[in-house]
């Protein structure tokens, strides 16, 4: 008797760590819905906010088809598809790649991976563009968001990216003078491109009974350590089929 009361003390002197199970690939299924309140900052522009709902339409084994629309908007709901695991993908340089992997399932503290890509003429501006996203999940944590409190398992992600801008042509003119009158000179250069580059902070909170993040943030700064754009997202409500 007097080993077992020994025993029992030990055990209460030095408490028996918790391990964290792992959280496995969501079940979702169509008429799932989740709204969540999005604000947006820009600069020195402010911010704007909108709460934007979120319906599965169908899934299969690969894909899950989303409707999207803007609270109180008329206009009609777009549809966007993503990875079972929600991950996000499109064209890049006529291939398809994942521009956005928050979560690679299951998911337990201490993971990490890793989405690297690069884009040619992105847009008007940019010749190329360069991403690279390190993931890692950081372990469980209380979060609070309009839906209410939950437990959540935190994923975050540090990257960095890099632009080769278009280049440009500068036009400058000159004039001389000669007896015949003045003689207008045109002349032009063109300007070699220029290279941007930066950094990124993503973090997520994923809730496995919401089958989905019930908060991220993401926030792009410039080589200075300037932030230029940061959005969060909160869920506000859920709904289940």
């Amino acid at each position: 008797m007097q080993k077992i009361i020994i025993f029992l003390t030990c055990l209460l002197a030095f408490p028996v760590s918790v391990v964290a199970e792992s959280v496995g690939l969501p079940f979702v299924k169509p008429g799932d819905s989740w709204t969540y309140r999005s604000t947006i900052e820009k600069g020195q522009n402010g911010w704007v906010q909108k709460s934007t709902e979120c319906t599965v339409v169908r899934t299969n084994s690969t894909s899950i088809l989303l409707s999207i629309k803007d609270k109180g908007s008329t206009q009609a709901p777009k549809e966007q598809l993503v990875g079972r695991d929600w991950c996000r993908f499109r064209n890049v340089n006529g291939k398809e790649e994942v521009v956005n992997r928050p979560f690679l399932f299951p998911l337990e503290p201490g993971k990490s991976w890793e989405i690297e890509y690069t884009e040619d003429h992105p847009n008007r501006e940019h010749r190329k563009e360069q991403f690279n996203h390190h993931y890692i999940v950081i372990g469980w944590e209380d979060v609070n968001v309009p839906a209410g409190h939950f437990t959540a398992i935190k994923v975050e992600s540090e990257g960095k990216w890099k632009a080769e801008l278009e280049p440009t042509i500068k036009a400058g003119s000159s004039s001389q003078t000669s007896r015949d009158g003045a003689t207008v000179v045109m002349q032009t250069q063109k300007v070699a491109p220029q290279t941007a580059t930066g950094r990124l902070y993503k973090a997520f909170w994923y809730v496995p009974e919401i089958k989905r993040q019930v908060k991220s943030i993401e926030e792009y700064y410039s080589a200075g350590g300037v932030r230029n754009e940061r959005y969060t997202e909160e869920l506000e409500s859920f709904k289940f089929q």
